[in-house]
């Protein structure tokens, strides 16, 4: 039996009335740099494996290394897109492990003198402002790739044997380290995926990394400590690793909460170790007990000299950097006229950008809104994939929302138009023309559909002449279906009360 089926939990409400959780995220980001950081070997994911190796990235005896000049100056900007203060001496070091993804047998990273330290990152949740302050920005190298081959979770365990890629090893890595936050109770992992969710916006916005979380450029380990309501001390941290989802983020701080209180409640302790996160059932496992900064034997690393960034330099990369997602979304939130929590739903159903997008391509921003929140976000929801991975575009929600603005289609047709467009019949004009969808105008047809609607209802006719005008509605119902949705309804309704009311 797994160690995950055996754990005990506690309900959520009762762990957060009885512990104060402390949380912290170390998060890992491979940026996209076109070569690797110490070598000048490709990072182009998907590649056969171990094809882009050389003797640097392999270790081979008598390589040295060279740092990538595009990996500090974007370390650099995230540096500063966070507050930091960006070092003017800095240096790397090496970490001692071995791991069969190291081929050195040691990780050259950055440890007592990072370059860039004492940032911060404010996140919203339900309203409430908290701020999670940044401890370092350092950079580093990625490991290579294990693949454990045999086994029914993937993991070592139960293996039959392993492979090891190295196309990974190497590609340039930046580890963004927050210092503990307390203070957040019941919201602990709300907050927890807000700011990688954040951070992760912020990383797009710079464009240093892809920021895919499904393909390992992001990638974040949750450190969870739960200490009696009132105590003075912080409890014992666990530290789940590699959790690779925004999702993942919040469910791994609440199971750890979980256990954790239980655990305390039966009078146990809370080990220092590293866990792993399942997908499946949202639970962790054990790991192995957590290394401290002395297990790794760090020192300055030889073969590199230091770095020593410009001031003047670094001046201009604060200067040029772009908008960032904060004072985007302020922007925003004035020029559209909307609330703080329409905001916070846009950015919560990843529509944000959609829209902004959609509006930039000539729609009101109403509009672009009542779409991307509406009917795309139930498909995308019912298909179960994320609002951009639909196959519309902002331009072509633009063109609907144009087409009913003109009084080509209406609503209800715009969703059959929509129906087409995802799948794949073309935007909605050529949908609109292909599939005959216009508003059908006073045609000999609509006249023919009202004069039907009329003579095959003669008593809701007596109805409205009798004064129950509100019985009309039957009669607009009955053309518009008789139309199938393509008759406009105001111009039936106007149609009707001539002929009912006037004829």
């Amino acid at each position: 039996m797994t160690a995950t089926m055996t754990d005990r939990l506690v309900e959520f409400d009762d762990a957060v009335a009885r512990y104060e959780p402390v949380i912290g995220l170390e998060t890992h980001v491979e940026l996209g740099t076109a070569s690797k950081m110490f070598c000048g070997c490709s990072t182009t994911f998907g590649a056969e494996p171990n094809t882009q190796t050389c003797p640097v990235c392999l270790a081979l005896p008598g390589s040295l290394p060279v740092a990538n000049a595009a990996a500090i100056e974007a370390t650099i900007r995230i540096g500063l897109a966070l507050g930091c203060r960006i070092a003017n001496w800095s240096r790397f070091a090496r970490k001692n492990y071995f791991y069969p993804d190291i081929p050195k047998g040691f990780q050259t990273s950055q440890y007592d003198e990072p370059l860039c330290t004492a940032g911060h990152l404010d996140v919203e949740v339900d309203g409430e402002t908290y701020r999670v302050e940044i401890e370092r920005v350092h950079l580093e190298e990625d490991t290579g790739k294990n693949l454990h081959v045999g086994g029914a979770t993937g993991r070592i365990q139960g293996a039959d044997h392993s492979l090891v890629d190295f196309n990974r090893a190497g590609i340039p890595l930046v580890e963004i380290v927050t210092r503990p936050v307390p203070g957040t109770g019941a919201k602990a992992p709300e907050v927890a995926r807000a700011y990688v969710t954040e951070l992760r916006e912020i990383l797009l916005t710079l464009g240093v990394s892809e920021v895919r979380m499904e393909q390992g450029n992001l990638r974040c380990d949750v450190n969870t400590s739960l200490a009696p309501v009132g105590s003075l001390e912080w409890g014992t941290r666990t530290e789940t690793k590699n959790v690779n989802s925004l999702r993942s983020v919040e469910r791994a701080v609440r199971y750890e909460m979980r256990r954790q209180a239980a655990l305390l409640d039966d009078g146990g302790t809370i080990r220092q170790e590293t866990r792993h996160f399942h997908e499946d059932t949202g639970s962790t496992s054990p790991g192995r007990s957590k290394e401290e900064a002395t297990d790794y034997r760090y020192f300055p690393e030889p073969d590199l000299v230091p770095l020593a960034p410009d001031a003047d330099w670094v001046e201009s990369l604060r200067a040029a950097l772009p908008e960032l997602p904060a004072a985007r979304r302020v922007r925003l939130q004035q020029e559209w006229g909307i609330s703080g929590t329409e905001m916070t739903w846009l950015a919560n159903a990843g529509a944000l950008g959609l829209v902004e997008q959609t509006v930039a391509a000539g729609a009101a921003p109403g509009d672009a809104r009542k779409w991307w929140l509406g009917d795309l976000a139930r498909r995308a929801n019912d298909g179960g994939v994320e609002l951009a991975e639909l196959a519309i575009t902002p331009a072509q929600v633009a063109e609907l929302t144009g087409l009913i603005t003109a009084g080509t289609i209406n609503d209800k047709l715009a969703r059959q138009v929509l129906d087409g467009v995802l799948g794949g019949q073309g935007g909605p004009a050529q949908v609109v023309e292909a599939q005959g969808l216009a508003v059908m105008g006073e045609s000999d047809e609509l006249v023919a559909a009202v004069d039907a609607a009329i003579a095959g209802a003669p008593d809701v006719v007596e109805k409205v002449r009798a004064g129950k005008v509100q019985a009309l509605g039957a009669l607009v119902g009955q053309v518009m279906k008789a139309t199938r949705g393509k008759a406009d309804a105001p111009t039936v309704k106007r149609m009707l009360e001539e002929r009912v009311l006037q004829g």
